[in-house]
């Protein structure tokens, strides 16, 4: 009998520590990530959170510490169970909106022609731009570009998404549309990894780490971190700048 069963855990990261040259990034950070869930890693720039994003997707290589992804070390068969949408735009100018999203579709090896179709229609009215699909990626304005991402990120409905700061230069419209996408994404199973500098973004997380200089200095609910300066009114920002203070605690 098969007794085998998932890991509790969609994101395991174990004492990593990374550097550019003499520039430490990472500094020994710990951290797991539950199943299902939306996980905000929150810190100012410059804190670590691009870098930890681009070690979980495999794109750069962890000399110290160990990473897991969905039970297993970074690797091309991971990958193919990763969505990642970085904070540059990776699409491609010469393309329409639907045949970037269907090329994101080709790359993540979805080679059966009416699955694929049906998938990228799928996101495309998702993130609301299916009557805009025929159009060039340089007749949309940022917050469309940005929607377009989010779309080549999930095409291939992977069980874990990263996020780089998703929703910077958004209104508040497309922000609130953002996360709702996110929460019916949760809703379906979905574990995302979200990096963001603003409090409006950890709001809406199940589970926060604050990171500040390459290490994570405090981990818990919205509602737990809140608590921690013994205000009731207190913010995300108080939590913030209280753990910043007090030297930090998990």
């Amino acid at each position: 009998m098969n007794t085998s069963r998932q890991p509790d855990y969609a994101v395991e990261v174990e004492g990593v520590s990374f550097s550019y040259g003499r520039l430490k990034a990472l500094d020994n950070l710990s951290l797991h990530v539950p199943r299902g869930i939306s996980f905000g890693l929150l810190g100012p720039n410059g804190a670590g959170k691009t870098t930890l994003i681009r070690l979980l997707v495999g794109l750069l290589d962890a000399r110290q510490g160990s990473i897991k992804t969905l039970g297993q070390a970074p690797s091309g068969k991971t990958a193919r169970l990763i969505g990642y949408m970085p904070q540059q735009y990776s699409l491609y100018s010469e393309l329409s909106v639907i045949q970037n999203i269907d090329f994101f579709a080709r790359i993540y090896e979805m080679h059966d022609r009416t699955q694929r179709a049906a998938h990228v229609e799928e996101v495309l009215r998702l993130v609301g731009l299916w009557e805009r699909r025929k159009d060039g990626i340089t007749k949309l304005s940022g917050g469309m570009k940005q929607r377009v991402s989010l779309a080549c990120a999930i095409v291939h409905s992977p069980p874990l998404l990263f996020l780089d700061e998703p929703t910077v230069g958004l209104d508040p419209e497309l922000r609130v549309s953002f996360w709702q996408h996110f929460a019916n994404l949760n809703k379906r199973g979905v574990t995302i990894v979200i990096s963001s500098h603003t409090m409006d973004d950890a709001a809406h997380c199940d589970r926060l780490a604050f990171i500040r200089n390459g290490g994570v200095i405090a981990e818990g609910t919205p509602a737990e971190l809140r608590r921690a300066p013994g205000k009731p009114d207190a913010s995300l920002e108080d939590a913030f700048l209280y753990y910043v203070r007090h030297g930090g605690s998990q």
